[in-house]
């Protein structure tokens, strides 16, 4: 196994279960793997979004959730990788994505940078995080009722 190998494997690893996630970060891994899974994850994304914040918005969302992972993927420091779309784990780079999303989000610009360093080349750390927080903002007026910033504190469980 060559060392990029192994280092993408590390991105794969089970670091939770999205049961465990607040449901923010939940919905953020389920966007992520939809995302990824192509045409058809893409139209299931936007049909979900559309349904809960009407089309309007929901493509303003969709837009600016594209913008960032689009960003995300083409600049990142080694092949992002996520779970199947089923599975109830979640992945390392997962749960770091879920986390930086969040903390862009929110606001919490020097955590969001700290995390997106561990996903994308230096230089890219600004324009991540803004446009991180740009899509993050849409999706918490979409959810007034699960705000994208509800950190509970983790219990400490392995699996």
């Amino acid at each position: 196994m060559t060392a990029q190998t192994q280092t993408a494997a590390r991105g794969a690893m089970p670091v939770g279960a999205l049961e465990t996630l607040p449901p923010d970060q939940a919905r953020l891994v389920r966007y992520l793997r939809l995302w990824c899974d192509g045409p058809d994850g893409q139209a299931a994304l936007w049909n979900e979004l559309a349904t809960r914040m009407g089309p309007t918005e929901g493509r303003a969302c969709l837009s600016a959730f594209e913008a960032a992972v689009g960003m995300l993927l083409r600049h990142s420091r080694r092949p992002l990788m996520r779970h199947h779309l089923e599975c109830s784990c979640v992945g390392a780079d997962e749960a770091v994505f879920a986390e930086f999303f969040t903390a862009a989000a929110t606001g919490e610009r020097e955590d969001a940078m700290m995390l997106a360093v561990l996903l994308v080349h230096p230089a890219m750390l600004m324009p991540l995080v803004d446009a991180a927080q740009q899509a993050g903002l849409r999706l918490r007026r979409g959810a007034p009722q699960a705000p994208l910033h509800d950190r509970q504190p983790l219990t400490m469980t392995r699996h």
